[in-house]
């Protein structure tokens, strides 16, 4: 039997302004400066400041409609969701790093330029006297050190890549002799092979005491009970005090286990935010106000404007002059649609960040992070009658100042867990309890997950043992073990 289906599929399709209004919305303030001087660029009818004396839509009901191409929609926000018009070319820089840095950090001021860490060990090397097979060796034993400071291959490897690749020649004893040299270099440490030969590099750079020759034996003959925190066995075999041994695990936690990461030039440039959004407490109420960089002032050129008033008066319109209005239009639709794009994305980021502060009133009043209630992105776009997807481009990528501090506003939703009372509860203030409970336990005898989950439970969560394990891990807190002091 032949079976005939229909399939019916129901599509919105999006006009380029309303793409382009949802790619405005999910800017930051850094990333959208940098978007207003491009159009500002590209579109000579669009200039900046306000307007003097000049009425805006003057040219707005010309005659002169028969030039449009398309006729312009009006741009709604509203339910609609473009994730699939997003291609992964179009995915800008902030969706994989923060990209909300200050204006100071891109004003050109002259400064020396810094050396890099490998050229700055090469530097190094020439305070040594060697001779030419040695130096050839010492430079490529530092053109395979990492970032982190450390060379992660072996030294069979080594002397067939040289053989192979560079046509040196040489045993491993003698890549041996120049890994000592390496190991000489500042910042000490650099040029280990592991991270407990790191330890040791650096321990035998200091001035020898009691203390430091402990950490010396304990890394290099107790290195596994040292990384599992096996504090007992450690004062068992030293036969040492409780303070002794204190002293001794201090000297080797004050080590750089990424030598090479403090190397100036490695740092990465330290990202300041740019809050798009500021909460205030006056008089015991909730203010919000928007970045004012998220609010330029924009009019359509006066000039452009004129030229097109000029055409309209002319009674001999050319070829050329057809076509040069056509350009001219063009621009004025282009401005006028994007100063109408900024309103609506300026309303669009302050209704939203609105709702989210009046939901989370409690919080914003005192900052305490277990007032934090359930919220998720539905919440919102119910309460400000957008969709869904433009709230999360709201909440993505934008940054709030508050009293206590700077937040990153996604950080306010959270799922919803009911406590002993049934009552919802946000897994924020889980977390928040979870902890404080790890910070207030006794170092010496750190607790176990399933003493947390209990711990929870008598304090009216619930929670079970895996759960704990995902929310610690979640909060960057290491397990039990790894917590333990002496």
């Amino acid at each position: 039997m032949l079976k005939q289906f229909l399939n019916l599929k129901l599509s919105q399709k999006l006009s380029p302004q309303q793409i382009q209004l949802m790619k405005l919305i999910q800017l930051p303030t850094q990333a959208f400066e940098q978007r207003l001087l491009e159009e500002m660029n590209e579109n000579p009818a669009l200039e900046a400041g306000k307007e003097d004396d000049y009425e805006a839509d003057e040219y707005a009901n010309d005659d002169y409609d028969d030039y449009d191409d398309n006729e312009s929609d009006r741009i709604e926000a509203d339910d609609i969701n473009i994730d699939e018009y997003l291609s992964d070319d179009d995915t800008p820089d902030y969706k994989t790093q923060v990209n909300n840095y200050s204006d100071d950090e891109e004003r050109e001021t002259p400064f020396a330029a810094p050396i890099s860490f490998h050229q700055d060990l090469i530097n190094q090397l020439n305070t040594f006297i060697l001779n030419d097979e040695e130096r050839e060796i010492a430079e490529f034993l530092v053109g395979s050190i990492d970032d982190m400071g450390y060379i992660r291959r072996s030294i069979p490897d080594i002397v067939d890549d040289m053989a192979f690749t560079q046509g040196i020649y040489t045993d491993e004893a003698m890549v041996e002799k120049m890994l000592t040299v390496i190991h000489e270099l500042e910042p000490s440490g650099v040029g280990a092979r592991d991270l407990q030969e790191c330890l040791l590099l650096q321990l035998k750079h200091k001035t020898p005491t009691e203390y430091v020759d402990l950490a010396i034996d304990i890394i290099e003959n107790q290195f596994d009970a040292f990384t599992k925190k096996h504090y007992d066995k450690l004062l068992q075999k030293y036969s040492v005090s409780n303070e002794q041994l204190k002293k001794a695990i201090h000297e080797i936690e004050r080590l750089n286990p990424k030598p090479g990461g403090s190397f100036a030039g490695n740092n990465k440039v330290t990202e300041n935010i740019v809050p798009d959004f500021a909460i205030r407490i006056v008089d015991g109420e909730l203010e919000l106000t928007l970045n004012g960089r998220n609010a330029p002032s924009l009019h359509v050129s006066k000039d452009y404007q004129e030229m097109m008033q000029t055409y309209k008066e002319s009674k001999d319109k050319s070829t050329a002059q057809k076509d040069a209005v056509q350009f001219i239009k063009q621009k004025l639709d282009s401005a006028k649609w994007f100063i109408d794009a900024i309103r609506q994305r300026q309303e669009t980021l302050f209704v939203t960040m609105n709702a989210i502060m009046h939901y989370q009133e409690e919080y914003f009043l005192d900052g305490d992070e277990t007032k934090l209630k359930p919220m998720i992105l539905k919440d919102i776009a119910d309460m400000v009658g957008l969709d869904i997807s433009t709230i999360s481009r709201v909440a993505n990528s934008k940054y709030v100042e508050t009293p206590y501090g700077t937040k990153l506003i996604k950080e306010f939703f959270s799922e919803a867990m009911k406590n002993d009372q049934g009552e919802d509860v946000s897994t924020l203030e889980i977390k928040k309890i979870l902890q404080n409970t790890i910070e207030e336990e006794d170092k010496r005898k750190p607790l176990p997950d399933d003493q947390l989950a209990e711990i929870l439970k008598e304090k009216g969560y619930p929670i079970a043992r895996r759960t704990i394990a995902k929310y610690r891990e979640q909060l960057d807190i290491p397990v039990a073990r790894m917590r333990k002091k002496i």
